[in-house]
């Protein structure tokens, strides 16, 4: 469950009949099949990133499906794991925009920990088939996520990255933040304007102008002497 600063505004989709119906085929589908990410970090993005100290958002799709990788933030997998092509993307592009180093790992807990909210729109997934839990109900679940985000009465990025992730600036209407929006750093995309795009330097620039602590994007070495 759901214990800090997100549970006011996510109750009440506790008590809906989707959210019931979302449970039970999401603990069944525990039961009976391999899913990821771990039942333990169903909700790591809420748990890692407070709402009250959210400063940026990253949207993401459905957590990766393969072996040890989701660890319920997207774009992350857990230390020990190889990163991902996106992740590679989005690296390369932190290195041309701020010049930060590659680090030798892909989890983002740094970022979490800072304000940075890695949200996937679909929070669980069988192994191995993606999108396999769209259209269960955590679409409803995350979108009221957003709308708590976009109620929030001081100045937030959301970073959104490819079609389905743009499709939800429909729901950010304030104008205290700030909407980015690039192509999906997937190798398929990335060349289709997520390179250049300088999300993470605007980011920060739009922080510090609106007198917020920016965003330490360098992710640290975990293996490197």
């Amino acid at each position: 469950m759901i214990e800090n600063g997100w549970l006011e505004p996510l109750s009440p989709e506790f008590r809906k009949p989707y959210y019931k119906k979302l449970y039970q085929k999401v603990r069944y589908e525990y039961e009976h099949h391999r899913v990821f990410p771990d039942s333990r970090d169903l909700f790591a993005a809420f748990e890692l990133t407070d709402l009250p100290k959210v400063k940026a958002v990253i949207l993401g799709q459905d957590p990766y499906h393969g072996e040890g990788q989701a660890q319920g933030l997207c774009f992350s997998v857990k230390p020990g794991v190889a990163v991902p092509p996106s992740l590679v993307n989005i690296y390369q592009e932190l290195y041309e925009d701020l010049g930060c180093r590659i680090p030798d790992n892909g989890c983002l807990v740094p970022w979490a920990k800072q304000g940075v909210l890695l949200l996937n729109t679909v929070l669980t997934v069988r192994a191995h088939q993606a999108f396999s839990h769209r259209g269960i109900g955590w679409e409803q679940f995350t979108d009221a996520a957003i709308r708590a985000l976009n109620a929030q009465d001081r100045p937030i990025v959301f970073m959104l990255w490819g079609r389905p992730a743009q499709e939800k600036a429909a729901m950010l209407n304030n104008p205290r933040h700030l909407i980015l929006k690039a192509a999906h750093p997937s190798p398929l995309s990335a060349q289709r304007g997520f390179f250049g795009c300088r999300h993470f330097s605007r980011c920060n620039e739009f922080l510090v102008q609106n007198g917020e602590t920016p965003i330490d994007w360098q992710i640290p070495d975990l293996y490197r002497q």
